[in-house]
């Protein structure tokens, strides 16, 4: 039977991939056979990362970026192509989000630090990768928004905006450049087991409103979001462009 979900022989970008959803992503690409680009902000955390895949047989290097950083994205493509010369999957995974409360409250500068990494970084990084998509007419590019971004979620209103702008670039790029057999789909997990999200699941009062909404009774896990970044990375899923994937125990149904 065919080996299904290969990625041997592909080069994968992962960003925010020194823990949480990232970090799954990056180990289950590495197990999956491709060479992996592990990044995120700090250096020696993604290296234990990109170690990790190593120990366990795969092929990875660590390069630190600072998704809100331009100098710092157009570092890490320059590394990736310098040292690899090619790439054929971009996972946006990066996102930041500094405040909690009500959009009157939040500042220029905490508007402006979620932009940037949720949606400016996301769009410079693929941009930047384009040209090498382009020229042998292959490449996946996946965005990991969030049900905030399909509707707003308390207390997030600037995240949740920001995560709705990620899904409609998601939508433009599939549109601009599917001609060129770039596909380009997002996925929108809920509730998360992460680092990220522990303000919420560690919560007694939060997690019981949850249960109540949730048809599957529990929190999801990193490495049930990367399965379906598995699929969408590979040929499998090549007719699949523009799509829209929650991964939330159906909360927004």
């Amino acid at each position: 039977m065919k080996n299904y979900f290969d990625l041997s022989g592909k080069v994968a970008v992962v960003t925010g991939a020194s823990k949480g959803i990232g970090e799954a992503i990056a180990k289950i690409y590495g197990a999956a056979g491709a060479t992996v680009v592990v990044s995120s902000r700090k250096k020696e955390a993604v290296e234990v990362v990109a170690n990790a895949i190593v120990k366990n047989g795969g092929k990875a290097m660590a390069v630190a970026c600072h998704m809100g950083n331009m100098q710092d994205i157009d570092h890490l493509v320059k590394e990736t192509l310098s040292v690899l010369g090619n790439v054929d999957i971009v996972v946006n995974n990066a996102a930041t989000n500094p405040v909690f409360g009500p959009v009157v409250d939040t500042d220029e500068t905490a508007f402006n630090k979620i932009m940037n990494v949720n949606v400016k970084g996301p769009f410079e990084l693929s941009k930047k990768f384009y040209a090498v998509m382009k020229e042998k007419k292959s490449g996946s590019v996946i965005n990991i928004s969030s049900i905030g971004g399909l509707r707003p979620e308390p207390g997030l209103g600037i995240y949740s905006m920001s995560k709705a702008a990620l899904i409609s670039l998601t939508k433009v790029m599939a549109k601009e450049w599917g001609s060129d057999n770039i596909r380009a789909n997002v996925i929108c997990p809920g509730l998360i087991k992460t680092k990220f999200s522990e303000a919420l699941w560690n919560d007694d009062k939060i997690m019981h409103t949850m249960m109540k909404m949730l048809p599957i009774k529990r929190v999801g896990t990193p490495e049930e979001i990367a399965a379906l970044a598995l699929y969408l990375a590979a040929d499998e899923s090549a007719y699949c462009t523009g799509s829209v994937f929650t991964a939330d125990g159906g909360f927004t149904i």
